[in-house]
């Protein structure tokens, strides 16, 4: 078996961002073609690069998807004949006609190469690719910049989708304590999420995903509280967990990265730095308060101090998926798969030892239906695999689109043949934190059995040895007698301890059983699985009832969406109040507004706020704060915060929503307080612009999730809220600078 070399290893160097050679921008011209007749006149590159990829939501909702197929036909052959020397020529900038700092980054390439190819067209360069073998395609990747691949994947098929990207699985990609991406593997990331980040919750999961081999990617956990203290604390536990079991992988928190780097410098074991990244400096900057200069940072930190610090050869993880920066109207005009190539281009930089694709995430402002996700999940995984990247899949869904579990299986066979270095392993596919439908350790098992694949080699060896897997005398390797069984791991002295397993169990939420048919679920707990994934979806379509929201009076506002299909297909019309609601208010300098609305869950609306409301209110009275009448504004979005903060001239606004329903029928009644926070004077404007980079910030932002009756209960909910009002009036911050300050207090 191979196994990673334990010499001193030293990480690159980043280049010079004033040494990278830049296009000038120049006026944007149109594109013209005659196809069969007809002319097709394509406004700029940015249009063309729309029309030629197939139509989803969220491009139609920009305006930039093909009106037909023929248009479709046209752009693609348009493309075809540009060279890559005039799309290297034809830098796409950002509103203000500047190449911004995503896309400056992504002109970081190999010149000698690009000196060989540019003046290729797409469509020869196609052909030569397809023509070529793994390594002449991967050098090539190292010199095209996020659009050229984006130009390129939008005249690739599913076949070719999948061979190119096939091909490129010929060396490993990503070495830490185990190896990612090695021919003849599938790898797994074990998120034990927990609605309220409990440690006992985490083990059981954890010890689940072990028992079916997952996890030999990493542990990776996502937070439901993003502070120093929850990170840190998380951390050590995993990191214990690992060190118990004797798994060999690496942990990870995917916390904000501002917030490991201060876990980081208090010695907690931050083995690889984690950060969602975006294509373009307006949704990096303004919506994940990270910048260039910080990644950079980070990753310099992590060369020196990091825990696996010249040990791994890769210690950064990204995620990524089409439609961020769509969903937060700061694409630039641009598509969806040109903006995800452009976060390969970024996340290329810092040579990461794993990227995660979540396509499917966000909803069906973005990907309607399991066609759109499938399709750019396949774009996805060949773009960054081009790009040089080791690149995981986690084809997954929301209740409120119309992608389903079938769609994302038919994603996953497709990608496990195209060659996908890791999928997730989220417990019977049912995220109990964040509301979502991700894989399973089940869906990879099945996936190794079908492709007769292996984890990561060390990983292997240590599952063997416990009785996970057996390996023949011939390497092939089978599902041993501790398959799926957790109880292997929950030992006293050596023997199983009934009442830890038992207590272990019950904690957590949606654990519908370990029964096991095969490598599959039983048939039991997948029925229940998926009759409480039906309610959950069915919660959707509720509407709100006034009458269930308790005694407190309540002034009722409309937002921009009329019906529930306009609220659920374009997020930015509940972002905002109908004109006439917003000419009706004025400036009341209130310290405190409370907003409340559906957002993906009525339910969960009526289920907490009778409760919570009172609760809430008193303890903000009870500090004598001036607080607006609360509102009611069905069909309503977090972003809704701002349209009447600054009508209204709040200091704060506490959104109190229902989120997108998840895991059991119990949890389409979670909610969530979203605080924004309004810049309104000079001195905090500056702080805070100051701390995110983010000149243009008018509102921080904290959040509180998983408010329901498995989560955070109502009533406690109600004090919790109050108080992290007051933690934000008192300093005058939310969000990450918040925690900065909290936490520089605490030393």
């Amino acid at each position: 078996m191979q196994t990673l070399h334990q010499t001193p290893l030293s990480a690159k160097k980043l280049s010079n961002l004033d040494s990278i050679l830049l296009p000038v921008p120049s006026a944007t011209l149109p594109y013209t073609i005659k196809l069969h007749g007809r002319t097709f006149t394509f406004k700029d590159l940015k249009h063309l690069l729309g029309a030629a990829d197939i139509s989803k939501a969220g491009d139609r909702k920009a305006g930039l998807a093909a009106s037909d197929e023929i248009m479709r036909e046209a752009a693609r052959a348009l493309l075809s004949s540009f060279t890559l020397q005039k799309i290297f020529d034809t830098p796409l900038t950002n509103i203000h006609g500047r190449i911004d700092s995503v896309m400056q980054v992504n002109y970081d390439i190999d010149h000698s190469v690009f000196s060989e190819i540019a003046h290729c067209t797409l469509g020869e360069l196609k052909d030569n690719l397809l023509r070529a073998n793994g390594a002449r395609i991967r050098q090539v990747g190292t010199a095209l910049t996020g659009v050229m691949v984006a130009a390129l994947t939008k005249l690739l098929d599913v076949h070719e989708l999948v061979l190119l990207a096939k091909k490129l699985k010929t060396g490993a990609s990503g070495k830490a304590r185990t190896i990612v991406g090695l021919p003849g593997t599938l790898s797994s990331r074990l998120q034990p999420n927990h609605p309220t980040d409990n440690l006992s919750g985490m083990t059981m999961l954890l010890y689940t995903g072990l028992s079916m081999g997952s996890g030999d990617a990493i542990l990776g956990l996502n937070p439901a509280i993003d502070s120093v203290a929850n990170i840190s604390a998380t951390l050590h536990h995993l990191d214990k967990i690992r060190r118990e079991t004797g798994a060999p992988t690496q942990i990870c928190v995917l916390s904000h990265i501002k917030t490991q780097l201060a876990c980081l410098k208090e010695g907690a074991p931050v083995e690889i730095m984690f950060q969602s990244l975006a294509g373009t400096e307006r949704t990096l900057t303004d919506e994940f308060d990270v910048t260039v200069a910080l990644l950079d940072d980070a990753y310099e930190t992590m060369q020196i101090s990091g825990p696996l610090a010249g040990i791994a050869e890769n210690f950064m993880y990204f995620e990524t998926g089409q439609g961020s920066e769509l969903s937060y109207n700061k694409h630039d005009g641009m598509d969806m798969a040109t903006t995800e190539a452009l976060c390969y281009g970024l996340a290329r930089r810092y040579s990461p030892f794993m990227v995660n694709n979540v396509t499917g995430f966000i909803g069906p402002e973005t990907h309607l239906d399991n066609h759109e996700m499938i399709y750019s999940c396949l774009q996805d995984h060949f773009m960054g695999k081009l790009m040089g990247l080791a690149m995981g899949m986690a084809p997954c869904y929301t209740l409120h689109s119309q992608v389903t579990i079938e769609g994302q299986q038919m994603a996953t066979e497709l990608l496990t043949a195209a060659g996908a270095n890791f999928f997730m392993d989220v417990y019977l596919g049912t995220d109990r934190m964040l509301a979502y439908f991700d894989t399973s350790g089940h869906d990879d098992q099945t996936l190794r059995e079908t492709y007769n694949l292996k984890p990561a080699p060390e990983f292997l060896s240590w599952a063997i040895s416990k009785g996970i897997f057996i390996e023949d005398d011939d390497g092939n390797v089978q599902r041993g007698v501790n398959w799926g069984n957790p109880k292997i791991f929950c030992t006293s002295n050596g023997q199983f301890d009934a009442s830890e397993f038992q207590r272990l169990q019950e904690s957590v939420p949606a654990i519908y059983g370990f029964e096991n048919a095969g490598a599959r679920p039983s048939n039991r707990v997948m029925r229940l699985m998926k009759a409480n994934q039906a309610i959950g979806r069915e919660a959707i379509y509720a509407d709100l009832r006034p009458a269930e929201m308790g005694n407190i009076a309540l002034r009722e506002l409309h937002t921009a969406a009329n019906n529930k299909s306009e609220h659920l297909n374009d997020p930015s019309l509940g972002a905002i109040l109908a004109d006439s609601d917003l000419n009706s208010l004025s400036a009341e300098n209130n310290d405190v507004q409370i907003i409340i609305s559906d957002g993906l869950s009525a339910e969960a609306i009526h289920h907490n706020i009778p409760d919570l409301l009172p609760v809430l209110l008193d303890g903000l009275n009870g500090r004598k704060l001036k607080i607006g009448q609360p509102i009611l504004a069905p069909f309503g979005r977090v972003k809704l915060a701002e349209s009447i903060g600054d009508a209204l001239a709040a200091q704060l606004v506490v959104t109190l929503i229902g989120e997108r329903p998840g895991g059991d029928a119990l949890a389409s009644r979670s909610m969530s307080a979203y605080f924004a926070y309004r810049l309104n004077d000079r001195n905090t404007q500056n702080a805070a612009a100051n701390f995110s980079g983010n000149a243009d910030m008018r509102y921080e932002y904290s959040v509180l999730s998983n408010i329901y009756s498995a989560g955070l209960p109502s009533i406690e909910a109600g004090s919790v809220i109050a108080e992290k009002v007051f933690e934000i009036l008192q300093h005058r911050a939310a969000g990450n600078r918040l925690e900065n300050i909290l936490q520089h207090l605490t030393v």
